[in-house]
């Protein structure tokens, strides 16, 4: 079905006022037809990552657990304080899942690692 603008602004006028705004759009940097070209470039993305607290939180499965790595990484001092005590309020009020779901053994593997790692 095919409309022309006015029409469309007619029937959708908050839809075409967003669409012509501009504001709310995402690019799109490549188009690839090649599985195993377009494989090789996401296997880069988690090249010089380095996790952070929430990504191990994210591996624990209970909150005692969560509340070891937290208490662990303020001692060595890779989280301040004030960021710890979030932390564990979050913890206690919402859970160890709610840092995201579980990151299972060879994550990153699956996810992007590059083969040499």
């Amino acid at each position: 079905m095919e409309f022309d603008r006015e029409t469309f602004r007619r029937l959708f006028p908050n839809l075409a006022k967003e669409l012509e705004s501009g504001r709310n759009s995402v690019s799109i940097n490549s188009v690839r037809t090649d599985i195993e070209v377009g494989e090789k470039a996401v296997s880069q993305s988690f090249v010089h990552y380095e996790p952070d607290v929430i990504d191990f939180i994210r591996r624990c499965d209970t909150a005692e657990q969560a509340e070891e790595i937290i208490d662990y990484m303020e001692r060595r001092g890779e989280i301040r304080k004030e960021y710890a005590a979030q932390l564990r309020k979050q913890l206690k009020e919402k859970g160890v899942r709610s840092f995201g779901p579980k990151k299972e053994e060879g994550y990153y593997l699956k996810h992007g690692l590059p083969e040499k790692y």
